[in-house]
């Protein structure tokens, strides 16, 4: 569980100091956004790679406010958000990306080896494995409203476990939050613990990520944006805990949602995927495995757990080819270039009061090309 803020560290860049001054464009296409309420408020940060070849912070900080309310909490650098399906990335992924360099892990495995459930009724099911799942073409259905008619945890994985394919695997490319569910007990099995425990251990902690993990404590609960005036399930507003409806039923843990942070933390991820010798914690070859297309089906854009740049794309027309990245329901960004040597995150709660709100989907690439126009020359665009 986030017990704690945590303390800005050591690698901000001397430029730091100018980051209003050098990215005011940024700073009014943002505050225009909250004008326009695309959203209440929003945090966003940068890493750029300095003429050393060292990634600096060069860019942290908020505007607008938690609510559209005039007396609602200002939107602070540290603000806690909802990361909402940067769970697959910054948990379950990056699990899944040590256990395979530790050999714990092989691709390849057929997901009943290590589910048994998962072989249900259909042949093809037995064909399912972890890549697929990584990749998001397992045959899997993207989403369902499962949380109606389950109740418990049990009953609701037993659910995601049972479910029909739609497709072979391997011929349709289809984001599944029910395939990451999977995944995240999976991995689980494979470690003999907790997604939540594994993470805090082998991830947040080595990288200093203070104020990331599942399950905000209650005393941060004021501290984090709410998401949404829920009044069709939990009929209350939601705040401080999971949105996303399944994941709340299986107790605010899973490999598709679930977990909270704030831009600073997810810059110190960003770090070391961009500089993996600075922490030792991911190794350059499954960095790249992981980060290249998969390729099946053909045109997919998907890597392994992560998402790369398509045309059009959320990263905007600069990021390239060797770039990774991942989009979260509540308003939550982070793309990573790796040949750039750079990373943007966006944090927000568009979806305050309703999810009826869209309007983040035409900001997302103007906010990337805004900050890619700054970061580095601008690359020709696609």
């Amino acid at each position: 569980m986030i017990g704690r803020m945590a303390s800005y560290p050591a690698l901000y860049s001397p430029l730091f100091d100018n980051q209003r001054q050098r990215f005011a464009p940024v700073y009014a296409l943002l505050e225009a956004a909250v004008e326009g309420r695309v959203f209440p408020g929003c945090t966003f940060g940068v890493l750029e790679t300095n003429r050393a070849g060292y990634p600096q912070i060069v860019l942290l900080d908020g505007v607008g406010r938690q609510t559209y309310a005039p007396e609602s909490p200002a939107v602070e650098p540290h603000t806690i958000y909802d990361l909402a399906s940067l769970t697959k990335v910054i948990a379950t992924t990056a699990m899944a990306m040590l256990l395979y360099q530790r050999k714990q892990l092989v691709l390849d495995l057929p997901v009943a080896d290590v589910l048994p459930g998962f072989a249900c009724e259909q042949e093809a099911r037995s064909l399912v494995t972890v890549r697929h799942l990584l990749a998001h073409n397992s045959g899997l259905a993207g989403y369902a409203r499962l949380f109606e008619t389950h109740a418990t945890a049990e009953g609701l994985f037993n659910a995601c476990l049972c479910m029909p394919l739609e497709a072979v695997p391997g011929t349709r490319a289809e984001y599944s939050d029910i395939g990451f569910i999977l995944l995240g007990r999976l991995l689980e099995v494979i470690a003999g613990e907790p997604i939540e425990s594994f993470c805090e251990r082998e991830i947040f902690g080595p990288l200093g990520m203070r104020s990331t993990g599942f399950r905000p404590a209650s005393e941060l609960k004021n501290l984090i944006p709410p998401t949404e005036d829920d009044q069709s399930f939990r009929h209350r507003v939601i705040q401080g805990e999971v949105q996303d409806e399944n994941c709340w039923v299986l107790g605010g843990v899973s490999g598709h949602a679930g977990l909270f942070g704030n831009a600073l933390d997810i810059l110190k991820f960003s770090l070391a995927v961009l500089a993996p010798a600075s922490n030792r914690l991911f190794e350059a070859e499954t960095l790249s495995l992981f980060a290249s297309r998969v390729n099946e089906p053909a045109g997919s854009s998907r890597a392994l757990g992560w998402d790369t740049p398509s045309a059009p794309s959320s990263s905007g027309v600069f990021f390239s080819t060797d770039s990774i990245g991942h989009l979260g329901y509540a308003g939550t960004s982070l793309w990573i270039d790796r040949e750039a040597g750079c990373a943007v995150v966006l944090l927000s709660n568009r979806t305050w009061p309703t999810r009826n709100n869209q309007k983040i989907k035409d900001l997302r690439p103007v906010f990337h090309d805004a900050v890619r126009k700054l970061v580095l020359p601008a690359r020709a665009s696609a």
